[in-house]
């Protein structure tokens, strides 16, 4: 009886241990994805073209501050640090081609809703899958949601 609870037991929890840890990786693209789906949400509803520059540029800012301070905190490997560098950039890009920086013309006020879409489908489509630990996951969160 006693080698019968001990074998349940140690079923049981070889289950859990690997449900832990599978349900703590998660894709920081998928949060990213889901911020920026809200931002042009946001945009689209404004009807001022000042506030929806705004609001795109604080969005920007948001994510590139993020993917800094995950760059420094987590712990990845030489290839996730170079994609994540690389979405930074890329993001970086954007915020720059709103705003006219870096040889970029200006983004018009009147195409600012399909800038917004341009960039939620650029966000979307972005062949970077980091898998990263809960504890990173939710730090990202924190970091969108107090920034």
């Amino acid at each position: 009886m006693r080698t019968i609870r001990l074998t349940i037991t140690s079923i049981i929890l070889l289950f859990a241990v690997q449900s832990i840890a599978v349900a703590q990786s998660t894709s920081m693209t998928e949060t990213f994805k889901k911020h920026f789906n809200e931002t042009v949400e946001q945009v689209h509803q404004t009807e001022s073209a000042d506030e929806k520059r705004a609001i795109l540029n604080e969005s920007f800012t948001k994510m590139i501050t993020t993917l800094e301070r995950i760059e420094s905190e987590a712990n990845l490997t030489e290839d996730e640090t170079a994609q994540l560098v690389s979405f930074k950039n890329d993001i970086s890009e954007k915020q720059s081609e709103l705003n006219g920086l870096d040889g970029f013309d200006e983004i018009q006020d009147e195409d600012l809703d399909d800038f917004s879409n341009f960039s939620q489908d650029f966000v979307e489509q972005a062949n970077r899958t980091i898998t990263i630990g809960l504890t990173t996951a939710l730090l990202i969160l924190i970091i969108l949601l107090l920034l």
